[in-house]
């Protein structure tokens, strides 16, 4: 950061399960609780159309911005995030993974945390057993009306996410990492969307990550990033959502140890060798799903 450059006047509020700060017109809050209650499961199961909750729901934990010169609100929830999974048969292009223990293991859950088989007499329910969403968070119901995502323009270099500006070593005001669920897939892989926030003295970033692992199937990550300069004018927010994919074996041959595994288990290790791989396989071919979440879309919303 520049010399030059000063810290903008900002508040920052702490509670046991909640941090805020306040930053010219903008209030965040991130709230970060422990795994949801069986009452809150259940309200939760009910909420997202029944189907088994992953094995850590984080159902309290949310993100929420809230900029009080336009009105305009916007929040990452575990619940919204899950009504994003498709519940039901899948079809083309929701990009389901089917394994020869799948079927067998959703009929082995009757609830969030159930270890118990179903009587043979009730239908299994089926979902994405792999808990993929593209949910890019959401406006609130609350949020003023009419602003709303428009495509960005590529010849505007205000409508993308300056990468230089956000590897400088500005001071971080305000950090936080909020998971929203988890799930082992019964001990046969991964799936994982967590949400990361940094606010510097120019900016505010946001990363939500989904992450899977299918092991000896393939990977998956999928990318919302949220970039605002508090220099934009009027106020612009930058929305880019990505998705990637390729199949297990190409991803384990880039190991830096063949003998290491360790590596397969971290979300920015797989997102790292999956963007560094050609797009053409990993945005496009992938692993042969034909997922919809494969590739980049950048959008704009001006809060005015």
């Amino acid at each position: 950061m520049s010399a030059a450059m000063s810290v903008p006047q900002h508040r920052l509020l702490e509670s046991p399960n909640s941090r805020t700060i306040e930053i010219g017109p903008w209030t965040i809050t991130a709230c970060t609780n422990p795994i949801s209650n069986s009452g809150r499961s259940d309200a939760l199961q009910a909420a997202i159309g029944g189907i088994p909750l992953p094995e850590m729901t984080f159902g309290n934990n949310s993100l929420e911005l809230d900029h009080r010169e336009s009105g305009w609100r916007y929040a990452f929830t575990t619940e919204e995030a899950l009504k994003g999974v498709k519940n039901g048969e899948l079809q083309e292009g929701d990009g389901g993974v089917k394994v020869g223990y799948a079927d067998a293991w959703m009929k082995s859950r009757t609830g969030p945390s159930s270890q118990i088989p179903m009587p043979k007499t009730v239908p299994t329910k089926p979902y994405d057993w792999t808990y993929t969403t593209l949910y890019p968070g959401h406006t609130e119901p609350s949020s003023t009306k009419g602003i709303d995502w428009q495509p960005a323009d590529r010849n505007n270099a205000k409508h993308s996410i300056p990468l230089a500006e956000l590897t400088r070593q500005d001071p971080i005001l305000f950090y936080a990492e909020i998971p929203l669920f988890e799930d082992e897939l019964h001990d046969n892989g991964a799936s994982q969307l967590l949400v990361r926030i940094r606010v510097m003295p120019t900016c505010i970033f946001i990363l939500q990550r989904f992450t899977l692992r299918v092991d000896n199937v393939l990977f998956r990550t999928y990318d919302t990033r949220m970039y605002h300069s508090f220099a934009s004018s009027p106020p612009l927010v930058v929305r880019e959502t990505s998705g990637w994919e390729a199949p297990y074996d190409r991803v384990k041959g880039r190991l830096p140890k063949r003998d290491d595994l360790t590596p397969l288990t971290d979300p920015m290790w797989i997102a790292k060798v999956l963007t560094e791989m050609p797009s053409e396989i990993t945005q496009e071919v992938g692993a042969g799903t034909r997922w919809k979440g494969l590739g980049s879309r950048v959008e704009v919303a001006m809060l005015v």
